[in-house]
């Protein structure tokens, strides 16, 4: 009997799970939406994947003229002439990713290209100098580099309301940068006069 009551048990148990699956498997569940990151929210403002894909043949058709271009010249202006023909190229693709997904982060990105590729460029004119000359243009040219880079980067902690000073930066010089003229160290604090001097 026990036993009896046993299989009943067990096969209504059975029967009831079935029962319980069969219209949970007839309708099937919603999709998980994907989770877009913020920056990316107003990718619909951006060109179209065609449009992108035109743009980028035509950057690169470009840029393959330039560089024909610079290979009838010689020295120092064959390299400056290949450094600039880079540049635009690298830049015009940023720029291109812009337009493709205009955010901030992507806008950022093109400016620091500018700087990336001024700097190429200037670096590769100094080759023209000698000596010192060289040196010091290189210098200056680095410099230039860097205060338009830590200005791209002040933007970011600006507008995402100071809420740290080194936000984006490697050792948190371009509060001093942009206040100071110089990266390397801020003013020195007064000194401090004993109330007996």
């Amino acid at each position: 009997m026990k036993m009896k009551n046993l299989y009943v048990a067990l096969s209504g148990a059975i029967l009831l799970g079935a029962a319980t699956l069969v219209p949970a498997q007839k309708t099937p569940s919603e999709p998980a939406k994907a989770v877009q990151p913020s920056s990316m929210e107003n990718k619909q403002a951006g060109i179209s994947g065609d449009q992108y894909k035109a743009e980028k043949d035509r950057i690169e058709a470009d840029a393959k003229a330039a560089k024909a271009a610079c290979k009838s010249m010689k020295d120092n202006a064959k390299d400056v002439c290949e450094a600039e023909a880079k540049g635009k190229e690298k830049l015009a693709k940023k720029e291109l990713d812009y337009k493709k997904n205009p955010n901030d982060k992507n806008a950022q990105d093109v400016e620091k290209m500018k700087a990336e590729v001024a700097y190429e460029v200037a670096k590769e004119k100094c080759e023209d100098m000698k000596g010192a000359d060289m040196a010091a243009c290189k210098k200056n040219a680095k410099s230039e580099k860097d205060r338009a880079v830590a200005a791209v980067k002040g933007k970011k902690v600006a507008s995402a309301g100071d809420t740290s000073m080194t936000a984006g930066t490697k050792s948190g010089t371009a509060s001093s940068t942009s206040s100071y003229g110089s990266a390397t160290t801020p003013p020195a604090a007064p000194e401090k006069r004993s109330p007996g001097k």
